[in-house]
């Protein structure tokens, strides 16, 4: 099967990267993985990781009224830890995914807490960036790369996670009535083995995106060579009433660091999405990413074109070894 992508799926943007240290209006070091939203308003907001000079992360906003350029950053740290309340946060707080929930009509974050033993998932809602209301803890330690569905499955939220353990790093999905107490954990998308590119470890990227075919997944492979990781990304697509059964997994990556922004920096050679926004049309995707843990790139693809792949290129669960 000829598995290459003969048009790119995503696009980078001409005026890559579009947000570095450089215009913080307080001194970091990084700034990177971006949670994304389109607010009422038409605005786009990016709750950026960034690394202070200690090397502890926290969440600042950026907001633009055309997601590209004009950024308008908070001058203090938006989120941060609140170590006395939630000790969970004692090293920092790591890669927002955003998800907007009418029900609540709230957005719910799920972010990693960097504790003392280890890397946690945690939630916060808030209506408006300024004001957050945690949840605090609600995945133990080691376990990052978490997503919300924007709306119940049945009668329970549902929730993608990466949770480590001996025999590797998959992505499962788990259940909760509440969003505190959680449960009926299910693995959903395995890493490969062998020579794979998404061999050992993969994680969600952005929250799932809703389509009439089901939930796009976009997610990222971590692949260890001579020169350390390399991060790239893949799509899969889950069944849209039973999210836990993934239909089609696309053989070949995607998307993958090829520029000098996204081979150089603190990290080399990752792209690393965590947000999105859609635009008008309902099939242009904004994918934000942060490129090799030093800065923020925008890159832009088609729902439809993705699908469209997924169908050429997918394979079913009996073909992922």
């Amino acid at each position: 099967m000829n598995l290459s992508v003969q048009q790119p799926l995503l696009v980078r943007h001409p005026r890559n990267p579009i947000l570095t240290r450089e215009h913080w209006p307080y001194p970091v070091n990084t700034v990177f993985n971006p949670g994304a939203v389109r607010l009422a308003d038409g605005s786009t907001l990016l709750l950026c990781r960034v690394e202070d000079l200690r090397g502890h992360s926290h969440l600042c906003a950026a907001r633009s009224e055309n997601g590209v350029d004009g950024w308008r950053i908070d001058e203090q740290p938006t989120l941060a830890p609140s170590i006395a309340a939630y000790p969970e946060e004692v090293w920092g707080l790591e890669d927002p995914r955003i998800t907007y929930v009418d029900e609540l009509h709230k957005y719910v974050i799920a972010y990693t807490a960097y504790s003392r033993g280890g890397p946690g998932v945690s939630l916060a809602l808030t209506e408006d960036f300024r004001t957050f209301e945690r949840i605090g803890s609600i995945m133990s330690p080691e376990d990052k790369d978490a997503a919300l569905f924007p709306r119940r499955v049945g009668e329970y939220w549902a929730l993608l996670h990466r949770p480590v353990a001996t025999v590797g790093a998959h992505v499962w999905l788990s259940f909760s009535p509440d969003l505190r107490h959680w449960g009926s954990h299910r693995l959903v998308l395995p890493a490969r083995s062998g020579a794979w590119w998404d061999a050992g470890k993969i994680g969600v990227c952005t929250p799932p995106i809703e389509t009439e075919r089901g939930w796009l997944l976009l997610y990222h492979g971590v692949r260890q060579n001579a020169s350390g990781c390399l991060y790239r990304l893949g799509l899969a697509l889950m069944d849209r009433q039973t999210p836990e059964r993934c239909l089609l997994r696309g053989d070949s990556w995607i998307f993958g660091p090829e520029t000098p922004y996204e081979r150089r920096g603190d990290v080399e050679n990752v792209v690393f999405p965590c947000g999105f926004t859609r635009d008008a049309d309902g099939d242009t995707l904004n994918i934000y990413y942060g490129a090799a843990d030093t800065c923020i790139a925008l890159a832009t693809g088609s729902i439809q074109t993705m699908l469209a792949w997924l169908e050429r290129y997918g394979s079913g669960p009996d073909q992922w070894d």
